[in-house]
């Protein structure tokens, strides 16, 4: 006899992409769907699954430790938001009306708010008041159906102060059911003790920050906000480059609200992901096709900045092939909001995106640009068994049905996370069962 720990029945409808690899332009579209499904767990990985019908011979050959019927709802792979701001402290409402008064975000910052309002908010809290935030914006992730997310350092701008944001997300991913992939962004803005010496604080992240970011393990990725009035394509190259070389993956936020050439910067340095790219060119885009790297769009953040432009996805997949993946950006300026379902619902009505390539740009894209596709991100024999169970007849109804939270359920390493809309504790995982 097999042994099963837990074997999820009832399943109306599962809907995953299939493979490791990222899936680029028209394959995004492609995706399996199996009606009346079953999916059988073994020691928090995936074991078997598919048609109740087709597998009736196996289950009668297992013994099955728990069984949980999930109601005829909708089940996809647990979804994955590539880029976000976790740990920071404060907010900035307060410049809400400078921006519906047509204040834009770089005037906003060259004033001394934004991100650099961020940063004295973030300097001031203490680790633990920055983790217990954080916490609770990582409970909302998961009650969206989240099992992964990545969260970028760039409010501390000092050694001290982007080594705590590091330790606390590094914590986080210790102590909390959703694993938090940290990536260092000491180069998001020109701190205040700065202004007008970006060269000296590229100096800085260069040779004090980025060697005790490795040397503690504190990060995988290190990111740039290449931007006109942040940091130049040479001062980003630099930084990217002596990221490389302390063992650090590049990641870049480029041509964001100016085309100043980051995207063909990731491309020459083969960053796994550059993310923004509303401004980026033809030349940009092509640059990503030719070296691999994967778009992240953020729908959500041209929406809350009351942008008319948006990023190019249609052309992205239709023309350049590229495996588009979305993400919140939460942050507390730009794009304060946990909801992944909201940017599905964005990705849908600004980007032009179907239900399909929006999942897949959600999972396996997305997990492919935080390098963890071989492990989730699709329903797959012998991958993590991270699921998400949503109150919806098929993946359109979650962007037809706009401006609720569809999930019912989480199950994460083969456990519930959550279920019946609820967060589950160690009792309630038994009674869910």
């Amino acid at each position: 006899m097999e042994r099963i720990d837990l074997l999820l029945t009832g399943i109306g409808r599962l809907v995953t992409p299939e493979g490791n690899r990222p899936r680029c332009g028209e394959s995004m579209k492609e995706v399996c769907e199996i009606k009346d499904a079953v999916i059988a767990i073994r020691q928090g990985r995936i074991a078997w699954f598919g048609s109740v019908n087709e597998l009736q011979d196996q289950l009668a050959r297992s013994e099955i430790a728990v069984t949980i019927d999930v109601g005829g709802r909708l089940i996809t792979p647990g979804l994955v938001d590539p880029h976000t701001h976790l740990v920071h402290g404060g907010s900035r409402e307060h410049e809400l009306a400078l921006k519906r008064s047509g204040v834009s975000y770089l005037d906003i910052l060259a004033q001394g708010g934004g991100i650099l309002h961020t940063v004295r908010s973030t300097r001031a809290a203490s680790e633990q008041e920055l983790y217990e935030k954080a916490h609770r914006s990582l409970n909302e992730m998961l009650l969206n159906g989240v099992t992964t997310i990545e969260a970028k350092s760039g409010y501390g701008l000092s050694l001290e102060a982007e080594v705590k944001q590091l330790r606390v997300a590094k914590r986080l991913d210790a102590t909390h059911v959703v694993d938090v992939v940290s990536t260092f962004m000491g180069a998001h803005a020109v701190p205040e003790e700065y202004k007008g010496r970006s060269e000296v604080f590229v100096d800085a992240i260069v040779n004090d920050m980025l060697p005790k970011v490795a040397e503690e393990g504190l990060a995988e990725f290190c990111d740039v906000f290449c931007e006109d009035g942040v940091f130049s394509v040479e001062e980003s190259r630099r930084i990217l480059t002596e990221a490389q070389r302390q063992g650090l993956r590049a990641k870049i936020h480029a041509d964001e609200i100016v085309s100043l050439g980051g995207a063909e910067l990731a491309g020459e340095v083969g960053a796994i992901s550059a993310e923004h790219l509303l401004a980026a060119t033809d030349t940009g885009l092509a640059a990503l096709a030719e070296n691999g790297v994967i778009p992240v769009l953020l729908p959500g953040t041209s929406f809350n900045l009351g942008l008319a432009t948006h990023a190019r996805a249609r052309d992205m997949i239709d023309r350049y092939d590229l495996p588009v993946a979305l993400s919140t950006d939460y942050n507390p300026g730009s794009c304060p909001t946990e909801s992944i379902q909201l940017i599905m619902m964005l990705a849908s009505l600004h980007l032009k995106m179907t239900p399909e390539e929006i999942l897949t740009a959600c999972t396996i894209n997305a997990a492919n640009a935080l390098g963890r596709g071989d492990d989730i991100g699709s329903i797959e024999v012998g991958k993590r068994a991270d699921l998400a169970i949503f109150d919806a007849p098929n993946i359109a109804y979650l962007l037809y049905h706009f401006g609720i939270n569809h999930t019912y359920g989480v199950i994460k390493n083969g456990k519930p996370a959550v279920w019946n809309r609820l967060l589950v504790t160690a009792t309630e995982e038994e009674e869910a069962r």
